[in-house]
This record gives C-alpha cells, structure tokens and sequence, in this order.
C-alpha cells in the first residue's frame, strides 16, 4: 500500500519547486509566452509540463527547510534567474518598437497609434509594423525553441543554489543601453532621410514664404516617409539576426 509521508513530500517539492520558479517566472516575462492573449492558465500548464520534463534530470539540488529563510531567499533567485533571462529577450522585441517610435515620430505619424495585443499597450503604427516583423521572424528561425534550450541548459551552468554574483545583475541593468543602442542603429538611416526632407522644406518655406508649410509638408513628409520606411524593410533580416544572435550569446554568457 503506497503511504505518503512528510519526508517523500518534502522530497518532491524540492525536486519541483525550485526549476518550477526558474521556469514559471521565464514563461511570465519572456516574449510570445507572455503576450496578453495568451492565458496565465496556458503559462502556468506549460510551465508544470516543462518542469515535470526537466525535474528528472536534476541532480545535487538543496534540501533547505520549506519554511526557513533559506528557502525564501532561494526562490527569490530562481524568479530572478528566469525574469533576467526573460528580460534579454524583451529587450531585443522592445528594441525594434523603440525603432518604430523614432520613424513614427519623425515622419508625422507618432499621433497614429494601435492596441500592442502582445504587451496591452498603444504603440504607433510604424512600432507596430516593425514588432509583428521581428515576432514573425523569431518564430521563423525557431527562436523560441532556442530560448527553452537556453533556458534547460542554465540549470546546468548556473546550478539551483549557485550565488548569481553583482556582475550578472550589472549586466542585465546594462544591457538596457544596448536596447537603445540598437534602436538607434536600425533607425538611423530612416530617420537622417526624414531629416534632410525637413531641412529641404524649411529652406524651400525660407525662399518661398507664401508656401503654406503645413499645407506642404505635412503630405509630403507622409508620402515621403512611407517610401523610405519601404525601402528600408529590406535591412528589418539583416539587422534582426544580428541582434538576435547577440542576445543569445549573452543570455548564455549570463548563466556561464
């Protein structure tokens, strides 16, 4: 007759509840997982199942008190660990939205906005263009089987008890200039085209004051920028496998 004791269930919850934080936390941040049409009943699912799949494979994990300080101060590192993990991820997503915001702005559109269905936010149109693109291609080049890996192979290189250390924390504060960093570069181009166009009208407004500027250039600087914004979604691959590639590096440079 099969009996439960207080040692067996202490046993399991320690064999499920640490990598069941590291992950639940992860599938809460990190994009697609946690875009707002997706449930938190599907999050939580998935979350037990990988853990379920994962816990197995787990060896040498701690045996604190349930109720002790140790453990609290355990599962906060865990919900820390898969949070940073998740945070690099959105970075790179919240990136190309940043990029959409200086072209939008730019352009005259930064009025025109729309309902983010991933994070619940309004965003401008261009940002909302430009963040279906880079979702579309994550999931194309498979990047969210490749962050489940990164995520399977920290609990290999960074342990359940292993101190997480100032320099990953400073890291992840720090990655959040490389977040503008990359914005900037994906924009530039768009934004020194728009920005030439403006100087132009203001020379042209300049000699020829009985130009209505608002009249001018306002159509002009939308029918300009929508060309500009088409011809450069060509770089949109380029530039995303880049930065895609450098987040991974990192995220596992983070948990090394």
């Amino acid at each position: 007759m099969f009996q439960l004791d207080i040692a067996t269930l202490q046993n399991w919850l320690h064999l499920l509840l640490w990598p069941l934080m590291r992950i639940s936390a992860f599938c809460m941040v990190a994009p697609i997982f946690s875009a707002a049409f997706v449930p938190p009943r599907v999050r939580l699912i998935f979350s037990i199942l990988l853990t379920l799949i994962i816990a197995p494979t787990l060896q040498n994990l701690p045996h604190p008190d349930m109720l002790s300080l140790e453990s609290v101060l355990m599962v906060a590192q865990q919900l820390l660990i898969g949070i940073g993990l998740a945070l690099f991820l959105q970075m790179l997503m919240q990136a190309f939205v940043v990029s959409g915001q200086f072209i939008a702005t730019q352009m005259g559109l930064g009025f025109s906005s729309l309902n983010d269905p991933m994070n619940g936010v309004s965003v401008t149109t261009v940002s909302q263009l430009y963040l279906m693109m880079a979702t579309l291609l994550f999931l194309s080049l498979n990047g969210h089987l490749v962050m489940i890996d990164v995520l399977i192979e920290s609990f290999r290189t960074l342990p359940v008890g292993m101190e997480i250390g100032d320099n990953r924390l400073q890291t992840l504060f720090g990655w959040g200039s490389w977040m503008f960093a990359a914005a900037l570069m994906m924009a530039l181009p768009a934004v020194t085209a728009l920005l030439i166009i403006n100087c132009s009208l203001g020379v042209v407004t300049r000699a020829a004051p009985q130009l209505n500027i608002f009249a001018i250039g306002f159509p002009l600087m939308l029918l300009l920028g929508f060309l500009i914004l088409w011809t450069s979604l060509g770089n949109v691959l380029p530039n995303f496998e880049r930065y895609n590639g450098e987040v991974l590096d990192i995220m596992r440079q983070w948990v090394s």
